[in-house]
């Protein structure tokens, strides 16, 4: 105990306050029990850090912050570690990473029920099934998602400029106002093309090639651990999933073929979708439906993109301008809304009503002229004109 006691003060003091994430105020830390969820590299282990440093300081008692792949774990459980803690008087447990620790489940729902006094709040992958774990958590966490950072938040983490964030429904009703706001502060379509090659993730630090490494580390370890671990893939298929994701990153947006794609990887059509579906849900993929009400299992998208443009950057070898657009619209919009594939009318449907067209500066209204809630978003512009709004303002929305 005293080892994670030591370990604790030399984690929490050496995190950095400086900028924190406005997630932070969203969660409700008072809970008894609070996971964060996310992909690998997102933030999560310096947000729980940042919180105990803010609310408890840098010194163990109160609060421990425990890594649960450590090697106290290899001959300690989670149940004994909670025991001595709340017999010491501690109220707040806090376990980073806890999906790899085996039946983690089972013995937090024992904590919980025989230290009602004692609070939780753990990280764990965006792939760990709260709801169909082996103890059912369901009524008892309150779960929250942390994202890569929006475009609103780059300009705050690396650049220093606080702005509000808007609902789409404000971006589309007042984007004059809006503009003159960011404009005001910064130049943000220059802003926004650094953004588009390297501010999603919070740990970019001035070196393209040591980031774009990171980033495919991020995606191996993905691919190698946790998809294996969490979506039931033989670890002697990672290959094959590792061919697909740099496949569909130079073959973007990929109308779907999943006859051509189980050729390509020589596997069936039913392995392909499942796959498909895993690297969604591991945050490597957006799967785009024209319907996503009438989604079934098996059913193949109608569009897929690389979640999110930087990972883009770093996984494909022939960059196309309309690919990043869309892919930047994708990730942004599916945060907080729906976002299906517009067959007939613009390219994206957002909550079954708003149709958006992505392009040039130079684009027209042919496509939509005549639809209701339509409207252009595209890059190289500082402030809208009429239903023509800047592409990058569309990461304000979180």
């Amino acid at each position: 105990m005293e080892t994670l006691f030591r370990k604790h003060q030399m984690f929490i003091s050496q995190v950095k306050m400086d900028i924190i994430r406005e997630i932070i105020n969203d969660i409700n830390w008072e809970r008894q029990l609070v996971a964060i969820k996310g992909s690998r590299g997102v933030g999560k282990t310096t947000l729980m850090r940042q919180y105990i440093r803010k609310t408890y300081g840098t010194t163990a008692g109160k609060a421990l912050y425990c890594v649960v792949d450590s090697m106290y774990f290899t001959t300690h459980t989670l149940l004994e570690l909670a025991e001595r803690f709340a017999l010491m008087g501690g109220e707040h447990l806090f376990l980073d990473e806890v999906h790899k620790y085996p039946k983690w489940s089972i013995e937090i729902k024992e904590i919980i029920d025989l230290y009602p006094q004692l609070r939780i709040t753990f990280t764990g992958s965006s792939l760990i099934q709260i709801l169909n774990a082996d103890a059912d958590l369901s009524r008892r966490v309150l779960s929250y998602t942390m994202e890569g950072l929006s475009f609103r938040e780059f300009l705050h983490f690396y650049k220093g400029i606080q702005l509000p964030k808007y609902s789409l429904e404000e971006i589309l009703g007042n984007a004059d106002n809006i503009c003159a706001e960011v404009n005001a502060k910064c130049r943000p379509v220059k802003m926004f093309e650094e953004y588009l090659r390297v501010g999603y993730y919070p740990f970019y630090d001035g070196v393209e090639t040591e980031y774009y490494s990171r980033i495919e580390n991020v995606a191996n370890f993905i691919i190698d651990q946790e998809i294996t671990t969490f979506c039931g893939v033989d670890p002697a298929f990672t290959r094959k999933l590792k061919a697909m994701l740099l496949f569909l990153a130079d073959n973007l947006p990929y109308e779907v073929n999943i006859s051509k794609l189980a050729s390509y990887l020589e596997i069936n059509k039913n392995t392909v979708v499942n796959y498909l579906n895993a690297m969604q849900r591991a945050e490597l993929l957006h799967l785009v439906y024209s319907d996503n009400k009438s989604v079934t299992k098996m059913q193949k998208p109608d569009k897929i993109f690389i979640h999110n443009t930087n990972m883009l950057y770093a996984l494909s070898s022939r960059l196309v301008t309309g690919t990043i657009r869309e892919c930047f619209v994708v990730n942004q919009l599916s945060v907080n809304h729906t976002v299906e594939y517009s067959k007939d009318e613009g390219d994206f449907r957002i909550d079954g009503k708003v149709i958006l067209e992505v392009g040039g500066s130079k684009k027209s209204f042919d496509q939509i002229a005549d639809i209701p809630d339509s409207y252009i978003l595209a890059d190289d512009m500082e402030y809208p004109v009429g239903k023509k709004l800047p592409l990058w303002i569309v990461g304000m929305n979180y």
